[in-house]
């Protein structure tokens, strides 16, 4: 895969605005499933889908914390296209 078309991923991967939020909450904060679906306030099974796109892009790990599995970003880049976001959206 060359840089644009794993660029061009990770924009998708971003470009939904719940995927979003998730992206911008993890990089303030690791934290699991069930803080994400109280912070967001949508079903286990849509956060658990979004999720999963954001790990296939490489954008974020999971790691086991007992029965619970803490998220968190491990994308530099995605971290940089983030603090833009933000400062787009706190103007």
């Amino acid at each position: 895969m060359n840089k644009y078309e794993n660029i061009s991923d990770i924009l998708k991967s971003l470009a939904h605005p719940a995927r979003l939020q998730i992206v911008i909450g993890l990089i303030k904060n690791e934290c699991n499933v069930n803080e994400i679906k109280e912070k967001l306030g949508l079903p286990q099974s849509t956060i658990s889908q979004h999720l999963k796109i954001l790990k296939n892009s490489k954008i974020i790990k999971g790691r086991r914390e007992g029965t619970n599995v803490c998220y968190k970003v491990i994308n530099k880049y995605v971290m940089d296209i983030i603090k833009i976001v933000n400062k787009t959206v706190n103007k």
